[in-house]
C-alpha cells in the first residue's frame, strides 16, 4: 500500500496496490491519485481517468421463436490528457496500475510530454471523498434483480403472440429487448472522484403487414433507466394493440401529395426533429467546428416566442437520465430556449474551455473507448398554453404527423424525416390516413414556425450517435403546430 504522499518517480515500480477487482470503490483512490500526480509532474495541465465495467445482453424474437441472444462483457479505462488547448485520449482494457500507467505515458507522449526523471517529485493529488451515487441509491442490487435470459424470452414471445392476435395481413413480427448495466469511476486532477451505476433497458415491436401491393411497417419502443423490474412490468398486450391499430390504418392509406402544408406534430417521439435539427446545434462541439448557425446567438431570438425547450438529466426513469455525467459532474437542468430566446448551450469540459460556455453536466460517451463530448440527455420542447383542439381548429388543410420515422440531418441543421403514420386535416378535423410523407426543412427556419404548443408534453426513448459514440437520450414535446413546412410525397 502507499505509505507516503510524497513520492519520487523512481519509487513507482515498487508500489503495491490492492484495489478491489470486482468493484470500483475507495480502494482505487491511491493508485489513481498517484497516476494523476505523475501526469501533472510530466507537465500536463489536466488529467482525467474514466474506468468502466459493462454487462450487456440483447434478445430478439422473430414470429414464434427466439432467434438471437447476444451477451457482452467489457472492462476498460480511458485516459485524457490536456495541455493548453490541446488534448488527447488513450484507452486500454488493462486496469492494473502498470496498464493504466502505460496508457497515461502514451497520452503524454502524444502531446510532447514525457515521464519525469528518476528523482523527480510526484505532486500529491487530493481527491475528494468518493461521491458514490450507486451506493447512495442502492444501485449495487440492480443487476441480480433484472430478468433472466429465460424470462426475457418468455416475455418477448408473449409479445409476438399478441401481435399475431391483434394484427391482420401480418408478414413478420419482431420483438427486441436489451439490458445495459454499466459501472463507472471517474478521477481527475481537479480532485473529482465519483462512482455510479447505470441500468438502461429497452423493449419494442416491429410489425410488417402486406396485402397485395399494399405494405406497411410500423415500430414502437419503450425505454427506462434505473428500474430493474422494467421488463416484467411492460404491458406487451397494450403495446401490441397500439401498433396493430396503426398498421391497420396505414396499410391501405393513400399517398400524400407533395407540397407546403401547415402540420400538427404529435407529442412523444415527435420531439426527434427538435433533437436532431436544433438540439445538436446547441452542443459546444458544433461551435468548435463552426457548424452551427446559433454560435453567436445567445441572448437572441432564434425561435417562435411560443417555444421553450430544456435539456436535463433528472427526470425519473427517463432514457437519458444520469446522476452524473461521464466527467463526474452532477446532473442538472439546462434551459436551452425560453420563449424563443437562446439561453444556453450544452458544454462538456473541453467545450467549456474552448468556447467559454459553462459546463452543464453534458459530457457523455458510449463507453471507455471514447472521450466525453457535449451531448444531449432528456431534451424536449416544454408544454405550452393551447389545447389540442385549438391546434387542430387552426388548420384548414394540413397534415397530422402522428408517428415519426427515421431521417437524416445535415451539419448545419438541414433535415428530412419520414412520417410512419400521418393523416389529412380538413377544416380542423382529422380525416383520411396518409403514407409516404417526408418532412423537409432547415432548423433556423422551422424553429420560427412552431407557433402553437399544446399542454400534453410526453417524452420517448431514443438513441443518438455523434463524436463520442452512441448514447441513450430522451426526445419529447407536446403536440405542436408548424405553420408551414415542405412535405415530400407523390
Amino acid at each position: 500500500m502507499l505509505t507516503s504522499t510524497l513520492l519520487l518517480s523512481n519509487q513507482l515500480p515498487t508500489l503495491q496496490y490492492s484495489s478491489t477487482p470486482e468493484r470500483f470503490d475507495e480502494t482505487w483512490e491511491a493508485p489513481l491519485a498517484t497516476l494523476l500526480g505523475l501526469g501533472r509532474a510530466a507537465g500536463a495541465d489536466f488529467i482525467e481517468l474514466f474506468l468502466e465495467r459493462r454487462n450487456y445482453i440483447s434478445s430478439l424474437a422473430e414470429d414464434d421463436a427466439i432467434t438471437s441472444i447476444s451477451p457482452s462483457l467489457s472492462t476498460g479505462a480511458g485516459v485524457r490528457v490536456f495541455r493548453g488547448k490541446a488534448d488527447c485520449y488513450v484507452s486500454t482494457n488493462d486496469l492494473s496500475f502498470s496498464g493504466l500507467k502505460a496508457a497515461l505515458e502514451k497520452g503524454l507522449s502524444i502531446l510532447g510530454l514525457q515521464l519525469p526523471t528518476a528523482k523527480a517529485f510526484i505532486p500529491e493529488i487530493n481527491l475528494e471523498l468518493l461521491r458514490d451515487y450507486a451506493s447512495k441509491r442502492g444501485k449495487d442490487a440492480w443487476l441480480p434483480v433484472c430478468s433472466s435470459i429465460r424470462e426475457m424470452g418468455e416475455i418477448l414471445l408473449d409479445g409476438t403472440a399478441h401481435l399475431k392476435q391483434k394484427a391482420s395481413h401480418v408478414q413478420s413480427r419482431r420483438a427486441t429487448y436489451f439490458r445495459d448495466w454499466q459501472e463507472v469511476l471517474i478521477a481527475a486532477s481537479d480532485g473529482t472522484f465519483a462512482r455510479d451505476i447505470r441500468l438502461t433497458q429497452s423493449v419494442g415491436f416491429n410489425l410488417l403487414c402486406a396485402d397485395g401491393a399494399n405494405r406497411t411497417s410500423i415500430g414502437d419502443r419503450a425505454g427506462n433507466t434505473s428500474d430493474a423490474n422494467f421488463l416484467r412490468t411492460w404491458d406487451s398486450q397494450q403495446a401490441a394493440e397500439k401498433i396493430a391499430e396503426s398498421a391497420g390504418k396505414m396499410l391501405y392509406a393513400d399517398y400524400v401529395e407533395s407540397g407546403t402544408y401547415p402540420i400538427i406534430m404529435a407529442n412523444h417521439f415527435g420531439g426527434v426533429i427538435f433533437h436532431e435539427a436544433c438540439g445538436h446545434l446547441l452542443e459546444t462541439t458544433q461551435i468548435e467546428r463552426n457548424t452551427t448557425p446559433f454560435a453567436d446567438k445567445k441572448g437572441e431570438k432564434i425561435a417562435h416566442e411560443s417555444l421553450t425547450a430544456w435539456d436535463e438529466g433528472r427526470s425519473e426513469n427517463a432514457f437519458g437520465t444520469i446522476d452524473m455525467d461521464d466527467e463526474g459532474m452532477p446532473a442538472q437542468r439546462t434551459l436551452l430556449i425560453e420563449k424563443g430566446v437562446l439561453k444556453n448551450f450544452l458544454a462538456d469540459r473541453t467545450g467549456s474551455s474552448r468556447t467559454g460556455h459553462p459546463r452543464t453536466g453534458s459530457g457523455r460517451r458510449q463507453n471507455y473507448t471514447y472521450a466525453a463530448a457535449s451531448r444531449m440527455r432528456n431534451t424536449y420542447i416544454d408544454s405550452g398554453e393551447y389545447s389540442n383542439d385549438e391546434l387542430f381548429a387552426s388548420v384548414d388543410k394540413g397534415i397530422y404527423c402522428k408517428k415519426m420515422g427515421g431521417g437524416s440531418v445535415g451539419a448545419t441543421g438541414q433535415f428530412n424525416f419520414s412520417v410512419d403514420e400521418a393523416y389529412l386535416i380538413e377544416n380542423g378535423k382529422i380525416t383520411k390516413p396518409l403514407k409516404g410523407a417526408i418532412l423537409i426543412g432547415e432548423a433556423k427556419e422551422i424553429m420560427n414556425k412552431i407557433s402553437m404548443c399544446s399542454q400534453d408534453l410526453e417524452i420517448a426513448p431514443g438513441f443518438c450517435g455523434s463524436v463520442s459514440g452512441s448514447i441513450y437520450t430522451t426526445v419529447g414535446q407536446p403536440h405542436i403546430k408548424v405553420d408551414s413546412i415542405t412535405v415530400g410525397g407523390r
